[in-house]
């Protein structure tokens, strides 16, 4: 009895519902593609910079791999299947991801994508990030931005955990990994409801508060505790109105006629460009305000942190 003679392993049927031999590659993809854009397999090889006899081998070869008529064959042209065009919407979607992944690496050497994290004190988001965010999305619209206020000494704990790219703080806080540097240095200065009788002083010395409403932050504040220094050494008393945390939210206080106040200089002359009712006056004496941009060391090196640092540079120096 004879028997059968065995097949070469590349030579057996394949199991039902598996594809044979070794896998698809891109190159079969990409002949593929070319045929369903291009619509002749001259067109396709054109586009490939290939021969047409290989465009027909390869695509030959991806039938064979795929078990699928992707082409009929009529009067010498190609003309898609169902199948082939079932097909192609997956290889689209594909090939969009690519594009998507070869745009974004574009963009991103050309500082056109890429997010910048960025804590800072709530006073310094209204009075001095805001224009050098408008700049730097001047220069690169695509870029996102995440801006954090936080108040201190969480934002200092938060910088110091490499939680941000960059940091805007009142002072050196000296963290381990995140050194900083001074951007600004000025004195504070008084802010006054409109028409109060000072206004007609140029500049205010600590005597002119002497009896006067006063809008303060909280004791726990150092530049209350500043103020309130300078005042008990001059043996002048204030009557205290409001307390808050929030120079932002003094001002509005002041505004609103509840007393006067000594507030940072960048939040005092942004808000009273915003609108009537509020008026800035030197001070006599000095409270000395400054502002500090604190770089961790720890993140992911990211090239926007020093051209928005510039900016930020440009901006206080405004």
């Amino acid at each position: 009895m004879s028997s059968t003679p065995s097949l070469p392993p590349q030579a057996r049927p394949s199991p039902p519902g598996t594809l044979p031999g070794p896998s698809i590659s891109h190159r079969h993809v990409e002949v593929f593609r070319a045929l369903m854009v291009a619509g002749s397999v001259t067109a396709a090889a054109q586009r490939l910079f290939t021969s047409q006899p290989t465009v027909s081998r390869e695509l030959a070869r991806l039938e064979h791999l795929l078990q699928l008529s992707l082409f009929e064959r009529r009067q010498g042209r190609l003309h898609p299947t169902a199948a082939a065009f079932a097909l192609y919407d997956e290889v689209e979607r594909s090939y969009a991801g690519l594009e998507r992944i070869k745009d974004t690496a574009t963009r991103l050497r050309q500082f056109r994508q890429g997010q910048l994290a960025i804590a800072t004190l709530p006073a310094l988001a209204h009075a001095l990030l805001p224009g050098a965010c408008a700049a730097f999305r001047e220069r690169h619209p695509e870029l996102s931005l995440s801006v954090a206020p936080i108040e201190s000494p969480a934002l200092e704990d938060r910088l110091a955990a490499q939680a941000f790219d960059l940091g805007l703080t009142e002072h050196d806080p000296g963290l381990p990994g995140a050194p900083a540097q001074r951007l600004l240095a000025q004195d504070e200065v008084a802010v006054l409801p409109a028409g109060h009788p000072l206004t007609r002083h140029r500049r205010l010395g600590l005597t002119h508060f002497q009896g006067q409403a006063f809008v303060s932050f909280h004791p726990r504040d150092r530049y209350r505790q500043q103020i309130d220094a300078l005042f008990a050494a001059a043996g002048v008393e204030r009557r205290l109105a409001v307390e808050t945390d929030s120079a932002v939210a003094v001002c509005a206080m002041v505004r609103h006629g509840l007393g006067l106040a000594i507030v940072n200089p960048l939040t005092a002359r942004a808000l009273a460009a915003e609108g009537p009712g509020l008026v800035v006056r030197p001070l006599a004496f000095s409270v000395p305000f400054e502002v500090w941009l604190v770089r961790p060391q720890g993140r992911p090196a990211n090239p926007l942190v020093d051209a928005f640092a510039a900016l930020l540079a440009a901006q206080a120096l405004a």
